[in-house]
């Protein structure tokens, strides 16, 4: 089996599928001759042409709106957003149009656009490529929301929200691209949507998480288990639909709970997880919920190792709610 990273995998799951489905386009800026910033493109303007892998104007706006009329005429376009950050300029084709067509059609008209972007810090890329957006979308009837960290899951995810009808937003840790590598099927398999995933099994308290800071909670697990501390990671890969049962059955089981992302804190992702958890497992807690997360600033490009949650931050958290 091959040894693949997530740039790989990604590239992997788009010629699989373009390969397997005429209707499956790319388009974006400099996804095609280029291959993308990233190289996550690499290949695909060679063997599927320009009808397939369209370069497109640096407006986002227009690519996404584009996308949309593609796939109410029977299309599967993958748009790709170059940076998470340039996404917001599309906002409103996002929110007032794509995830509302499957909706107020009556299910006549699906729109299975799945847009990939590379979210998050950790490339010294400063306020206006570091950005983690999640929030904003998960807030958003109609949308699916996607955060692999692993190259085995970014290509079955990836498969699978190709596939569906509805519209996803595919988010992909670019901290972890190249940094993040495993073995990866060569064929055709999916990873389902809305399942969580336990990567480190535990008996003390729950570590709540996704994307690129899933490598950061296994780091800071290693540090715990050193100092006697027992934690179970849970990596949540879909954060809508939210694997709601597997969250709670692992907060029941441990009675405590930490929560890492590296979005900013206020009304961040994790405050929705602190909900879910205060309204249907509060009874089962013996510990406040403990939030670990990037600060209420915008993205710093100097103090961007101080910004990101570190192991060391996680570790601590663990320690503190352990020990309550």
């Amino acid at each position: 089996m091959p040894v693949m990273n997530i740039i790989q995998a990604v590239n992997d799951a788009l010629k699989l599928e373009m390969r397997r489905d005429a209707r499956v386009v790319v388009l974006g800026e400099d996804v095609g001759k280029f291959g993308g910033v990233f190289r996550a493109t690499s290949g695909l303007f060679e063997e599927f042409g320009k009808d397939r892998v369209m370069d497109t104007p640096l407006a986002e706006a227009g690519i996404i709106g584009a996308a949309i009329g593609m796939a109410l005429y029977g299309l599967r376009p993958v748009p790709e957003i170059q940076f998470a950050d340039f996404i917001y300029p599309a906002y409103d084709q996002i929110v007032n149009e794509l995830a509302k067509f499957r909706y107020r059609s009556g299910g006549q008209y699906p729109a299975p656009v799945v847009i990939r972007t590379p979210y998050g810090g950790g490339i010294r890329g400063g306020h206006y490529h570091s950005q983690s957006p999640e929030a904003y979308f998960v807030h958003t009837p109609g949308l699916k929301v996607v955060v692999p960290s692993n190259p085995y899951d970014a290509k079955g995810l990836l498969l699978s929200a190709i596939r569906g009808e509805d519209p996803v937003i595919f988010l992909e840790p670019k901290r972890v691209y190249r940094a993040a590598r495993g073995e990866v099927p060569e064929g055709d398999y999916t990873v389902p949507l809305g399942e969580a995933k336990i990567v480190r099994s535990g008996s003390q308290l729950t570590v709540l998480t996704y994307g690129a800071m899933t490598h950061t909670c296994l780091e800071a697990a290693k540090q715990s288990e050193a100092a006697g501390f027992d934690p179970e990671i849970v990596e949540l890969r879909t954060l809508l639909p939210l694997d709601a049962e597997t969250v709670l059955q692992s907060v029941r089981k441990t009675g405590r709970v930490v929560i890492a992302h590296e979005a900013p804190k206020t009304c961040g992702y994790g405050a929705e997880l602190a909900a879910l958890i205060a309204e249907r497992a509060l009874l089962s807690l013996e510990a406040p919920i403990n939030r670990v997360a990037g600060f209420d600033t915008p993205f710093p490009y100097t103090l961007e190792n101080e910004y990101l949650p570190s192991p060391d931050r996680v570790a601590a958290a663990i320690k503190q709610t352990a020990t309550f």
